[in-house]
C-alpha cells in the first residue's frame, strides 16, 4: 500500500485555508453536477474545526450548491447536545450558521440524554443506511476529513483497541476513551476507507511522531491513522511543525 500524497504549508492558518480551498472546489464542482449530491465526513479538533471557519471565511464559500451537501461526523463525544466538546456544536458555529445548509443535511449523532450510548450507535448506523446506495451500508463519501492526535488515532480509533479492526459494522459505541470524553461514537474503518478522498488534517509538532508513522505505513494496531486510504486519493495535510 503506497503512502498518501503529501502538502506542507507553513503554519496552522495556511493550512486551514488550503484545505478550505480545495474542499470548496471539489464540492462547487459536484454540486454542479445535474442533481448529483456529496457527502462529506467531517472532524473536530483545532485543524478540524479550524479548516471548516477558513470555509466560512473563503470567497468561493457560495459558490457551493449547499442544498446538495450532507455533513456527516466520522466520530462524536457521547455529551450533551450543547456541551462545548460536541464536534458537531464546534462545526455549527464554525460553518453551519454561515450557509444555506437543510437542516436534514445535517446529520449529527444522537447527543447523551436521548437514549444510551448503544442506541445512539444503532441510530446512526441506521442513518448511514438510509443515505446509501441500493446494496451499500453508508453513503461513499466525496471527502472524509480527519484529524490524527499525537497517538496517531483517528476518529475515535485508538491505537491497541479493538474497534480499529472491526469490519463487520460502520459505527460503534466506544467507552473507556484513553482520550476524554470516556464515551463517544465513531465510524468504523472500513466506512472511512469506503471515502473517495480522505484527507487527513495535522498540526503541530505534537504531531510529528504520528505523521512519521503515517508515512511509514505503521501497523493498524500502532497507528490506526497510516490505515486512512480514499479510493480516489489519500493526502495528508500538515504543518511544518508536524511534518518536522
Amino acid at each position: 500500500m503506497t503512502g498518501p500524497d503529501e502538502i506542507v504549508r507553513p503554519d496552522k492558518a495556511s493550512l486551514a485555508r488550503e484545505v478550505a480551498g480545495r474542499l470548496l472546489w471539489v464540492l462547487s464542482s459536484l454540486t454542479s453536477e445535474g442533481d448529483r449530491t456529496a457527502h462529506v465526513s467531517l472532524t473536530g479538533g483545532s485543524m478540524g474545526i479550524g479548516s471548516l471557519a477558513a470555509v466560512a471565511a473563503h470567497p468561493d464559500r457560495d459558490a457551493v450548491d449547499w442544498s446538495r451537501v450532507h455533513l456527516w461526523w466520522s466520530d462524536e463525544r457521547f455529551v450533551a447536545r450543547d456541551d462545548d466538546e460536541r464536534n458537531a456544536l464546534q462545526a455549527r458555529r464554525a460553518l453551519g450558521d454561515a450557509i444555506d445548509i437543510p437542516a436534514a443535511n445535517v446529520h449529527e449523532p444522537r447527543a447523551a440524554g436521548a437514549g444510551s450510548l448503544d442506541d445512539a450507535a444503532r441510530a446512526y448506523a441506521e442513518e448511514l443506511r438510509e443515505h446509501a446506495p441500493e446494496g451499500a451500508v453508508a453513503p461513499r463519501f466525496d471527502v472524509c476529513l480527519l484529524g490524527v492526535g499525537p497517538d496517531a488515532h483517528i476518529a475515535s480509533l485508538f491505537p491497541g483497541r479493538d474497534e480499529v479492526h472491526v469490519d463487520d459494522a460502520t459505527v460503534l459505541p466506544v467507552r473507556e476513551s484513553p482520550k476524554p470524553p470516556p464515551e463517544r461514537i465513531t465510524f468504523t474503518l472500513p466506512v472511512i476507507n469506503g471515502s473517495a478522498r480522505v484527507w487527513l488534517v495535522v498540526a503541530g509538532s505534537d504531531k510529528a511522531d504520528a505523521v512519521a508513522k503515517v508515512r511509514a505505513g505503521a501497523p493498524l494496531s500502532d497507528a490506526p491513522a497510516a490505515g486512512a486510504r480514499g479510493d480516489v486519493e489519500t493526502i495528508l495535510f500538515v504543518d511544518e511543525a508536524a511534518s518536522a
